[in-house]
């Protein structure tokens, strides 16, 4: 299991590339998948953990919820497939830019299972929340 995890500050340039952090180059060298996310981020995914995603949405649309069928087509219409480049760097479509509101620094975070793509602003946003000691 990779396990993601550290910050990175990062540009975007102007086609909409990030460069991914080094240390997380060669695990994404295959495929892997970019979505939204919650909170208004975006995720990156191995083939593997994206599978397991996949299979949770799945489920969500065989419901008899329509709330949850709608959360699975919003879902699946959000992904898309990217590659790392042989700068390091992966294109962020321009509808997953608008959706996480990535304009041109971003936030590169690893949570465990995956790679999150924040806006500075949000970021701050969440970064300022009092933890739920609960």
């Amino acid at each position: 299991m990779n396990w993601f995890i550290g910050r990175f500050e990062h540009s975007l340039d102007e086609k909409g590339r990030v460069i991914l952090p080094k240390k997380f180059r060669d695990i994404f060298r295959s495929e892997s998948y970019i979505s939204h996310h919650e909170d208004g981020c975006l995720a990156l995914w191995t083939d593997n953990e994206f599978n397991e995603q996949a299979a949770k949405f799945r489920e969500m649309g065989n419901s008899e919820s329509k709330s949850d069928r709608n959360k699975a087509r919003f879902w699946a219409a959000n992904v898309q497939e990217v590659k790392v480049d042989a700068q390091g760097r992966i294109a962020i479509p321009s509808y997953l830019r608008e959706f996480a509101g990535l304009e041109s620094e971003v936030i590169v975070n690893g949570n465990m299972n995956r790679i999150e793509f924040w806006s500075p602003t949000r970021w701050a946003s969440v970064e300022d929340q009092p933890l739920d000691e609960s």
